[in-house]
C-alpha cells in the first residue's frame, strides 16, 4: 500500500512540504442510506436531515434519485433550492431520461452535480443488465456528455467497480473523464473488497489512467463484510480525495462507510493520514441521534464515535486512570463531537429555555409544536427528577414525526389495558377512524401484544406486527421509553413507525397506531412503494444500484 504525503493534485499525488490534503465529504444519507431496509423518509423528514448536513458542512450532499418517484423529484428540488453551502447531487442511471429528470431536479442549486454510473463488472453486464462491454462503455460516455451539457460538476461511477477487470475500469474512467466527469468514483458495491486490496485499485487507477489529473478519485463502500470504513482510508491512503458515506452508517445491507467513523479517524490520526475534512466535528453527535430518531434504526451501544458506550468507561482500572488524565484512555474528547455536558430542563422551565436548547441541537419548530414540545416537557418533569438531553431530543423527534407524517386515518382514544400474574392480559382501545368512533379489543401473552390485537381488531387491512423493540432513553425506571415497530402486510409491504412516552404501554399504541397510519395511506395513494426496487421506478426486473 502506498500512502501519498501532503498532496494537493486532484487525483491525491504530490510532493512533501505542500499543504494538507482536504478530503472531501460525499454525504449520501438521503439516497442510499434511505435505501436501508425500514430507513424510507417523509418528505418534510429528508428536508430537515439537508439542512442538518449543512450545518455538519459535508462538501456535497447526494439529495436522492430524482427519477425513482414524484416524492423524490420533489424532496430534491427543495433540497436544491433551499439548502445552501453543499454541493447538491442528484444520481441518474446512464439513461437520457434519467440523467435529464436530475437536472430538472437541482437545476436552481447553489452548486450542482449530476452523478451517473454504469456497472463495469461482467457479472453485472451479463446477468443485469445484459450489455457488452462496449455496449456499457457507450451508455457511460454518453450519460457523462448529456450530463456535462447541463453542468460543469459532473461525477461518474462504474458499478461493482471491485469485481471488474481493472483495464476495463481504467478504460472506462479514461473515456468519461475526456467526457467531462470531474469526479470519478470507484464502488465497492458489494462489500467484496479487503483494505489491502481497494488500496492497491485506487494506486493502480492513478498510475494507469492517463487524464487522471483532470478529475478527482471518489470511494463508495459498502459493509458487506465490515471493511467499509478500513477500504475507505485504504483508498484516501492511496490517492483518494472524496469519501462517499452517510450517517450513522446506514445503507443497503449491511451499511455503507460511516461517516462519523471517516472524519473522526482522519482527524484523530491527522499526522498518519496527512489529510483533513472541513466537517464541523461538533455537529456530528447531532446529526447522528437526528438520522437515528428519524429513520428508527436504532445506534448500537457500542457503536464506534457516536454510541452510548463510546466514552463509557466501568473498568475501575480504567476510571482510575481517566482520573488522573483522559488520555489515558479516551483518544478522542466527547465534546469534540458534540456530545457535551448533559442539558438538564425541568418543569419550571419556560418554552424559551426549551426552544434554545432544540436550536442548539439543530432543531426548528412551529409556534404550535414548540407549545407540543414545552408541554410534553413539563408533563415528564412532573414524573421523573430530571429531564436530560436525550429525553429532550426523544421527545422533539416524536412531534416532528407526528407533523410530518401524512394523513392521520386513525386517531388513539382511550385505552384501558388489563394484565396480571393471575389473568390473560387484555385491552380496549377506543379509535376514530376517518372520523368514524370504533372500539376495538384484544388479549393477547403480555399486555403490548393486547394493545396489538385490539388495535388490529378494528383496522380492514391484514397487516401484522412483524418486530418490536423497546429502549429507555435514559436510566432508571422514570426513563421515557422509545418503541420501534414494524408492521407489515401479506403482500411483502413493510412499515416502520416509531413513539415515545414515559408509559410502556402508551408508547406501544402510539408507534402501533402511526405504523397503521403509514399503512393505510400507503394505500390510499396507489400502494406505490417507496422503497428504491426495480418495479417502483421502471426498471427490468434485475437493473439495480451501486
Amino acid at each position: 500500500m502506498v500512502k501519498w504525503r501532503k498532496t494537493n493534485a486532484k487525483n491525491g499525488k504530490g510532493t512533501e512540504g505542500e499543504k494538507m490534503r482536504k478530503i472531501k465529504i460525499f454525504d449520501t444519507t438521503l439516497r442510499d442510506g434511505e435505501q436501508s431496509p425500514g430507513a424510507t423518509l417523509t418528505h418534510n423528514e429528508k428536508i430537515l436531515i439537508a439542512h442538518q448536513l449543512a450545518r455538519l458542512n459535508v462538501d456535497v450532499i447526494e439529495a436522492g434519485f430524482p427519477v425513482a418517484s414524484e416524492d423524490d423529484f420533489r424532496a430534491v428540488k427543495e433540497i436544491a433550492d433551499t439548502v445552501k453551502g453543499p454541493s447538491i447531487c442528484a444520481l441518474a442511471r446512464a439513461i437520457d431520461k434519467d440523467v435529464d429528470i436530475a437536472w430538472n431536479a437541482i437545476r436552481n442549486a447553489e452548486k450542482p452535480r449530476i452523478h451517473t454510473f454504469m456497472s463495469s463488472s461482467d457479472i453485472h453486464l451479463k446477468y443485469q443488465f445484459k450489455k457488452s462491454r462496449k455496449e456499457a462503455l457507450e451508455m457511460a460516455v454518453n450519460a457523462v456528455k448529456r450530463a456535462k451539457g447541463y453542468c460543469d460538476d459532473v461525477e461518474f461511477s462504474p458499478m461493482d467497480a471491485t469485481r471488474s477487470d481493472p483495464a476495463f475500469v481504467f478504460e472506462m474512467l479514461e473515456r468519461c473523464i475526456d467526457a467531462g466527469a470531474t469526479t470519478v468514483n470507484i464502488p465497492d458495491t458489494v462489500g467484496y473488497s479487503t483494505p489491502e486490496e481497494y488500496g492497491a485499485l485506487i494506486k493502480s487507477i492513478v498510475e494507469n489512467v492517463p487524464n487522471i489529473s483532470n478529475a478527482a478519485i471518489s470511494t463508495h463502500c459498502h459493509n458487506d463484510l465490515g471493511f467499509a470504513v478500513a477500504n475507505s482510508l485504504a483508498g484516501v491512503l492511496n490517492g483518494a480525495s472524496q469519501v462517499e458515506c452517510t450517517v450513522n452508517g446506514i445503507g443497503e445491507r449491511a451499511g455503507n462507510a460511516s461517516m462519523e467513523e471517516i472524519a473522526m479517524a482522519l482527524h484523530t490520526r491527522k499526522s498518519f493520514y496527512d489529510a483533513e475534512t472541513g466537517l464541523k466535528l461538533d455537529e456530528i453527535f447531532k446529526s447522528s441521534q437526528m438520522v437515528s430518531n428519524l429513520t428508527g434504526l436504532t445506534v448500537q451501544r457500542n457503536k464506534a464515535v457516536v454510541g452510548e458506550n463510546a466514552f463509557a468507561h466501568e473498568s475501575g482500572i480504567h476510571q482510575h486512570g481517566l482520573l488522573a488524565n483522559k488520555l489515558t484512555y479516551e483518544i478522542m474528547n466527547p465534546e469534540m463531537i458534540g456530545k457535551k455536558t448533559e442539558l438538564v430542563l425541568g418543569k419550571h422551565s419556560g418554552k424559551a429555555a426549551v426552544m434554545d436548547a432544540l436550536k442548539k441541537m439543530g432543531f426548528s419548530f412551529s409556534a404550535e409544536q414548540a407549545d407540543e414540545i414545552t408541554a410534553k416537557i413539563k408533563e415528564l418533569a412532573d414524573k421523573k427528577k430530571s429531564v436530560k438531553d436525550e429525553d429532550i431530543v426523544a421527545i422533539a423527534s416524536d412531534v416532528l414525526h407526528q407533523a410530518s407524517s401524512q394523513d392521520k386515518i386513525v386517531v388513539l382514544g382511550k385505552l384501558e389495558v388489563k394484565t396480571g400474574n393471575r389473568s390473560k392480559p387484555s385491552a380496549t382501545v377506543e379509535l376514530v377512524i376517518d372520523g368514524k368512533a370504533c372500539v376495538g379489543k384484544g388479549e393477547g401473552v403480555g399486555p403490548v401484544d393486547a394493545v396489538a390485537h385490539a388495535i388490529q381488531s378494528v383496522i380492514p387491512q391484514k397487516i401484522q406486527l412483524r418486530q418490536y423493540n423497546l429502549k429507555a432513553i435514559t436510566g432508571g425506571t422514570d426513563a421515557l421509553a422509545d418503541v420501534v415497530i414494524r408492521l407489515a402486510d401479506d403482500k411483502g409491504n413493510v412499515f416502520d413507525a416509531e413513539a415515545v412516552n414515559e408509559d410502556v404501554i402508551m408508547a406501544s399504541a402510539y408507534a402501533i397506531v402511526q405504523g397503521y397510519n403509514k399503512a393505510l395511506n400507503f394505500y390510499r395513494h396507489g400502494g406505490k412503494s417507496r422503497d428504491l426496487t426495480p418495479e417502483r421506478i421502471g426498471m427490468k426486473k434485475l437493473d439495480g444500484l451501486q
